[in-house]
Order: C-alpha cells, then sequence, then structure tokens
C-alpha cells in the first residue's frame, strides 16, 4: 500500500519532521511519502491561513490520484479541506485532529489539547465537537508558541512540555493530544516527563489510514463523497482531471 502525507503549509522543513514521525509507525510492506504544498501560506494560524491552505492541499490529492496513492494524511491539526479532499480520493483520507482526538478517547474519560496560538483554541472546539469528541475533551490549551517557532526556538520543548503538564493538571486528563503536526517530534518527550499517554495526530492518522487499507476498505464513491461533477472553474486548479 502507499500512504501519501500531505503538509498543506509550504514549510519544506516541517515536511521533513513530519515524514520521519510518520515512517516511524508505519509497517513493512507500506510505502509512505510526505509531500509540501506548493502553494499556500507558510503556516497554518487562522481561519484566513487555512482556507489559503486548501488549494494547495487539494492539488497535492489530485496529484497523489495519478500516481496509485492508496490513502493520504492531512498533516494539519485544523483538518483543512478534508471534507473536498475525500471527495477527490478513491482511498481513505484522515485528518490529524480526527485521528489523534479518537485516539485519545481510547485512553481514558478525557483528554487535553495543547495547541500553538490561542487564536487556534475555537477551531480545534468546533473540531471537537464535529468527531463527537465533545464529552472527552475536557479543555484546550495554548502555549502561545507560533508554528515556525517550534523548531528554532530553543526554548520550544521545555515551553510545550510545560503548557501539556499544566493541561493535565487542570483538567485531570488521561491523555494528552498535541494540536499542531509541528508538535510531533516532541510526543516521546512530553510523555516521559508527564507521564500521561500524549497523542501526536501525524502518527494516529498514519495508522488509521494504514488499518483501513489493510481491511481493504474505500470510499463508497456515491453520495456526498463521490467526485465533484465536472466543470468548468477559473484559477489554477483547472477542471478535475486536467
Amino acid at each position: 500500500m502507499r500512504i501519501r502525507v500531505v503538509n498543506p503549509n509550504t514549510t519544506r522543513a516541517m515536511t521533513e519532521t513530519i515524514e520521519q514521525c510518520a515512517r516511524a509507525v508505519v509497517g513493512p510492506g507500506t510505502l509512505l511519502d510526505a509531500v509540501t504544498a506548493e502553494t499556500g501560506p507558510a503556516s497554518i494560524e487562522s481561519h484566513y491561513d487555512e482556507a489559503m491552505s486548501v488549494p494547495g492541499l487539494l492539488a497535492a490529492i489530485r496529484r497523489g490520484e495519478t500516481e496509485g496513492v492508496d490513502g493520504y494524511v492531512i498533516a494539519c491539526f485544523g483538518d483543512p479541506g478534508l471534507d473536498a479532499a475525500r471527495e477527490l480520493a478513491a482511498g481513505p483520507v484522515i485528518g490529524i485532529a480526527e485521528a489523534a482526538m479518537h485516539t485519545a478517547s481510547h485512553l481514558g474519560r478525557g483528554f487535553s489539547v495543547v495547541t500553538t496560538l490561542g487564536r487556534t483554541i475555537g477551531r480545534a472546539g468546533d473540531l471537537a465537537q464535529r468527531y463527537g469528541m465533545r464529552r472527552f475533551c475536557r479543555g484546550i490549551h495554548a502555549c502561545e508558541l507560533p508554528v515556525l517557532d517550534l523548531h528554532t526556538d530553543p526554548r520550544a520543548r521545555k515551553i510545550v512540555t510545560e503548557a501539556c503538564r499544566e493541561a493535565v493538571q487542570a483538567d485531570g486528563s488521561d491523555a494528552v493530544v498535541l494540536g499542531c503536526a509541528g508538535m510531533a517530534d516532541l510526543c516521546a518527550h512530553i510523555r516521559d516527563e508527564i507521564g500521561v499517554p500524549v497523542i501526536d495526530g501525524v502518527a494516529a492518522a498514519t495508522l488509521t489510514v494504514q488499518s483501513l487499507l489493510t481491511l481493504g476498505l474505500r470510499k463508497s464513491g456515491t453520495g456526498e463523497f463521490a467526485t465533484p461533477p465536472p466543470k468548468t472553474y477559473l484559477g489554477p486548479m483547472g477542471p478535475l482531471g486536467s
């Protein structure tokens, strides 16, 4: 099987970290690669950023369909463009927030989310509601560290770790969900430091896609997530299949 992880922002260094974390969990015989969106923002930290990331994400999905990719991970905690990507792809498409929250719900009564900037808390809450995870999500906390600083600020590991520790103490949670793909490589360190399960959505989503493919499951191809009907589009995306 072939799985592609799509980073919807345009920062290639982040894609490299994401790919390493995804490769660490796939099984033998699974081919995995990660790609960076060719258009869009350098990081996704607002509704505007998220909207601007979707065309590049969809272009990567559409390209994967021509290259024989079987399933996809959307490596941004806002799960941008998830529904549209599912329309384009024949195989499963999983967002990292979706996978991380579901995984955390198996590990106890409740989990905390630790994200980057406070302005993204509302989006994380919306996703918890959409995925039926509100009854498990005990709190959403921001460490107020911009996405790109996760790999450049020497204090980043300590800041995120302490935010996770404080979230568990404040919420009485059984697990922590890391609310940014750029935090993926911090997962094991934070778990060892705070003593509760810490879920990286990149790994969780990758394994979810792999499991669905192993079970031979694909989308039905009918109804809401059928391939969109062909029509004329103005702009760089062009018609489907072009």
